[in-house]
C-alpha cells in the first residue's frame, strides 16, 4: 500500500479501536492475483461499497449535547442504532465515511461493532441456595433482566416474565428460537414445576424481564448489547430490575478503560443494577476473559465443575472456564457458580434444542455447560440477597459475595476469584429463625 493512502488512517489512530485500524488498512492492501494495471480501479471500488460496522462516540466535552444526527449527516451516513448511554451511533461505513469521521473534531472514539455471542440440578444445592428456600428466601419481589437470545414461556416460569423487549425482530411475545436464553432464565429462576421441583434455579420466584439480543444463532451486533442495556436502564424503575445477567461476550481487545460494553455496564452499575456477566469459555488458557467481563466494577463468574455433587471437595474449575488476568492485567474472575453440565428448561424447536437432541432432560429440560450457566446461577443468589436486604448497592453486592465466598484448594485468584459462591453466607443471617425474622 502507498504510505500517502493511509496517512489519514496513521493520523487518527488514536480515535480507533484495533479492529477498526485493521480493517481500514484491508482496503488498501494490494489484490492478490490481480494485475498491477487493475489494482488502482479495483481497490477505489472496493473502499467505495465494502462497508463496516462501527460504533461511533462522540466528545461531550468539545460537542456539548451529542451531536448524532449531525455527525452522522456530515459523513453521510445512516444512523442504524443510537446509543445515547455512552453518546454513541451506529452505522456502516465506506473508507471515504470513515476518513470524514475521524477527522471531525468532535469524534472522540470509533470502535468495529463487533460480534457477540451467547457463552440445575445440583446447581442450586452447590451454593447454598437450597439452605434458604426453607426461609421463604427465593427471590420473591426482585426482578431480573436476562439479556440474551429470548425466553420461551415455559411452564416453569409462569407467570413471572414480566416483561419482554425483542430488539432483533421487534416481536412482542417473548419467544427464544435458539434456546440460550431459556436455559439462563431457569438457571436464574425456574421453579421446578414440571420435574417435581427438582430442577430449581437460586431465585424460583424472582420475576424476569427478557430482552432478546442475540439472533437465532445466538450471535449479534455489540451495539444491540448497548441498546439491551440502555433499555434496563430507563425501565429499571418501571419493573424494579435489580439485577442484569449477561451470558455474553467477545473477545477483549482493549483496556476496559475505552472499551464501548464496559462503558455501558459501568452505567448499569451506577444506576443501582447488579450487573452479572460470563467470564467466557476460552479456557484454560490464561488471559482469556472476554468482554465486558475485563470490567473492574461489574460481578464476573467463572464456572466451577462441581462433580454432580452438593459438596464441594471434589470441585474443580471447568477447564473451559477463561481465567485471568485481564488484558489490564487485574484479576478476574471474581467468584465461581457451577457451570458444568446444567440442567435447566428447555425451549422446543429452537436451535440448540434441533442440534442437541441428547441434551434434552425428560420433555422440558436440557442440559448445558458454560459460564453462561454459571452467571444466571449467581444473578439468582444476588436476587436472594436483595430480597433478604433490599438497602444493598451494587458494590455492597458484590463485596459480600466475594468476602463470603469459598476459595477451592491451591487454585490462583486468577483462576478462581474469591472462589464458590455461598449464598447462605451472602445474606448475612446464616441462622433460619435469625433469616426468618430479618424477611419479616
Amino acid at each position: 500500500m502507498i504510505y500517502h493512502e493511509v496517512s489519514w488512517i496513521r493520523s487518527n489512530v488514536g480515535k480507533f479501536c484495533p479492529q477498526v485500524k485493521m480493517e481500514a488498512l484491508e482496503w488498501y492492501r494490494p489484490l492478490k492475483y490481480v494485475p498491477c494495471f487493475l489494482q488502482k480501479p479495483l481497490k477505489s471500488l472496493i473502499r467505495r461499497w465494502r462497508k463496516i460496522p462501527v460504533i461511533v462516540q462522540a466528545d461531550k466535552t468539545r460537542a456539548g449535547e451529542c451531536p448524532i444526527k449531525q455527525l452522522a449527516d456530515f459523513a453521510k451516513c445512516p444512523i442504524q442504532r443510537e446509543l445515547p448511554l455512552i453518546d454513541s451511533f451506529a452505522t456502516m461505513v465506506s473508507a471515504r465515511q470513515l476518513e470524514l469521521l475521524s477527522q471531525h473534531r468532535m469524534i472522540k472514539k470509533i470502535w468495529y461493532d463487533r460480534e457477540v455471542k451467547a457463552v440445575l440440578d445440583k446447581a442450586a444445592p452447590a451454593v447454598k441456595s437450597a439452605r434458604l428456600w426453607d426461609q421463604n428466601v427465593t427471590g420473591k419481589g426482585i426482578v431480573v433482566a436476562v439479556l440474551d437470545t429470548g425466553i420461551y414461556e415455559h411452564a416453569d416460569l409462569a407467570g413471572r416474565i414480566v416483561a419482554f423487549k425483542d430488539l432483533v425482530k421487534q416481536k412482542k411475545v417473548p419467544y427464544d428460537d435458539n434456546g440460550h436464553g431459556t436455559h439462563v432464565a431457569g438457571d436464574v429462576g425456574g421453579n421446578g414445576s414440571q420435574s417435581g421441583s427438582e430442577y430449581r434455579g437460586p431465585a424460583y420466584e424472582a420475576g424476569l424481564v427478557g430482552v432478546k439480543v442475540l439472533d437465532k444463532m445466538g450471535s449479534g451486533r455489540l451495539s444491540t448489547v448497548i441498546e439491551g442495556i440502555q433499555w434496563c436502564i430507563n425501565n429499571k424503575d418501571t419493573l424494579n430490575i435489580r439485577v442484569l445477567n449477561l451470558s455474553l461476550g467477545s473477545a477483549a481487545t482493549e483496556s476496559y478503560k475505552s472499551d464501548p460494553a464496559c462503558q455501558a455496564v459501568e452505567k448499569a452499575w451506577s444506576s443501582g443494577i447488579v450487573v452479572c456477566v460470563a467470564a467466557g469459555n476460552e479456557g484454560p488458557h490464561p488471559k482469556t476473559i472476554s468482554s465486558p467481563g475485563i470490567d473492574p466494577v461489574v460481578i464476573t463468574v467463572g464456572a466451577l465443575d462441581d462433580k454432580n455433587t452438593a459438596e464441594p471437595g471434589d470441585d474443580q474449575v471447568a477447564d473451559f472456564s477463561s481465567r485471568g488476568p485481564t488484558i489490564d492485567g487485574l484479576v478476574k474472575p471474581d467468584v465461581l457458580a457451577p457451570g458444568f453440565n446444567i440442567i435447566s428448561l428447555r425451549s422446543p424447536g429452537s436451535l440448540l434444542d434441533k442440534q442437541n437432541k441428547k441434551a434434552r432432560v425428560g420433555s422440558g429440560y436440557f442440559s448445558l455447560s458454560g459460564t453462561s450457566m454459571a452467571t444466571p446461577v449467581c444473578s439468582g443468589v444476588v436476587a436472594q440477597m436483595l430480597q433478604v436486604d433490599k438497602s444493598l448497592t451494587p458494590d455492597m453486592v458484590k463485596k459480600r459475595l466475594m468476602d463470603t465466598a469459598t476459595a477451592l484448594g491451591n487454585l490462583t485468584p486468577d483462576e478462581q476469584g474469591a472462589g464458590l459462591i455461598n449464598a447462605v453466607r451472602a445474606t448475612g443471617q446464616p441462622e433460619g429463625p435469625v433469616l426468618e425474622q430479618a424477611l419479616n
